[in-house]
């Protein structure tokens, strides 16, 4: 026997079931990005792969080990892409809305792709939503991307299940004395180091201090801190940022091991972690990148942005069982009718309460049916109401109005009423 067709793995589908509690989250952070003032953009899931080598770093993990990378028919390099702000970058430069220092205020959504070992809110495709702002250079910028996520968390219900952790790493050039520290160090302590992290002392080490190994964490203990090499700019950025944040009373932790896994970022550094998702921590991550824009060839731009995982977030709503009632119904009304003539005469009739309540989920029986049948679709639908046509209804040519959660009796509504009763059962029902 053939083997069975099925998903790749760690590329999971997203069922039926769960696509409201997906939509709503989208639709939270949709809103709430329109209401500060910030544009979606589109790009492709498909870059030439030179563009991730020159924004990530070729000696990250990234592109040495997780990329998905492949050659098409003309004989290009191709990459599904890992992350967006590389992407987007390549896209404000390709059509030059960054120009003359216009400020960009923009965000995407859509998936990603890393090779990665499949576990629990870690997937081979996964869903992000991504912030980036160009040519705004101030800690102000900065803080309006944390105080956003911080109001996100406050409309999902889920505020006190995260916490804030902050870092500087300076610029490129305080940042190359802090490595040239840290290696040194480092060296001296070589064979106390896990294997990656010996690889890593040699390609990227300021990732060792991201390392889980517990034998590593110790040696890092005694090891130089970045905040010590930190320039007089990025030591002032640093304050500005955190004296925003204490101004809106946002809480958070300084985390001088945070360092993130690309090579573009500078500076402001942060990350959203929970403890309600396992070895997953991390929901919302990101940071500024000055030199980015000029690193891929574009003249001097400031930006800063973030990404969020929306598997991890819609798993984290799961688990903490902040749902909303609602989203689990998909309908509100099911029309059941019964016979050719009532059949055309719901048809119509739908139409109209549809051309009235544009937002009612009305589900119109499809397939005919006995009245049981008709009735147990209606109920497994989740609606709140069925409507019945049948040859006395049509008779008198009103519709059987009939409640199918909790109380009630069932009643009559004339056609041309229907609407406006719907409007108020439905509404403040």
């Amino acid at each position: 026997m053939s083997k069975s067709l099925q998903a790749i793995r760690g590329m999971n589908d997203i069922l039926p079931e769960q696509t409201p509690l997906w939509r709503y989250f989208e639709g939270t952070v949709a809103r709430l990005l329109d209401n500060y003032g910030y544009k979606q953009i589109r790009m492709p899931i498909v870059e030439f792969t030179e563009l991730f080598k020159r924004s990530i770093g070729e000696v990250t993990d990234i592109v040495e080990k997780e990329m998905y990378t492949f050659e098409d028919r003309n004989g290009d390099s191709l990459t599904l892409r890992p992350e967006g702000t590389a992407a987007c970058v390549r896209a404000v430069l390709e059509h030059g809305i960054t120009g003359g220092g216009q400020v960009q205020k923009l965000w995407y959504i859509g998936p990603m792709f890393r090779h990665e070992r499949p576990q629990k809110g870690r997937y081979r495709q996964f869903h992000q939503i991504g912030l980036e702002v160009f040519n705004l250079d101030g800690p102000d910028i900065d803080a309006e991307l944390i105080i956003m996520t911080w109001r996100l968390w406050g409309e999902l219900g889920i505020r006190d299940a995260v916490k804030l952790e902050l870092n500087s790493l300076g610029t490129s050039e305080s940042r190359g004395r802090y490595r040239e520290a840290l290696v040194e160090y480092l060296s001296a302590h070589h064979d106390k180091l896990d294997e990656d992290s010996q690889r890593r002392l040699k390609t990227n080490p300021l990732r060792v201090l991201d390392t889980k190994n517990a034998d590593t964490q110790a040696v890092l203990v005694d090891a130089p801190k970045m905040a010590d090499y930190l320039d007089d700019e990025s030591r002032a950025h640093f304050e500005g940022l955190k004296a925003r944040l204490d101004a809106v009373g946002i809480p958070y932790v300084l985390n001088p091991k945070l360092v993130r896994g690309l090579d573009y970022y500078s500076k402001t550094v942060f990350e959203w972690v929970t403890d309600q998702l396992g070895a997953q921590g991390t929901v919302c991550a990101g940071g500024r990148y000055d030199g980015l824009v000029e690193q891929m060839g574009g003249k001097p731009t400031p930006g800063v942005g973030f990404a969020m995982g929306i598997e991890r977030l819609v798993l984290m709503l799961e688990t903490l069982e902040q749902i909303p009632q609602e989203i689990s119904r998909q309908v509100d009304v099911y029309l059941c009718a019964f016979g050719e003539e009532a059949e055309l005469a719901g048809l119509a009739l739908a139409e109209r309460v549809r051309d009235e309540l544009p937002n009612l989920r009305l589900q119109v029986n499809a397939g005919a049916g006995s009245f049981k049948s008709q009735f147990k679709k209606a109920d497994k639908s989740g609606a709140l109401y069925a409507l019945i046509l049948g040859d006395d209804e049509m008779a008198q040519q009103v519709v059987g109005f009939k409640p199918l959660r909790g109380q009630g009796e069932q009643q009559s509504i004339a056609w041309d009423a229907l609407a406006a009763h719907l409007a108020t059962c439905v509404v403040q029902g």
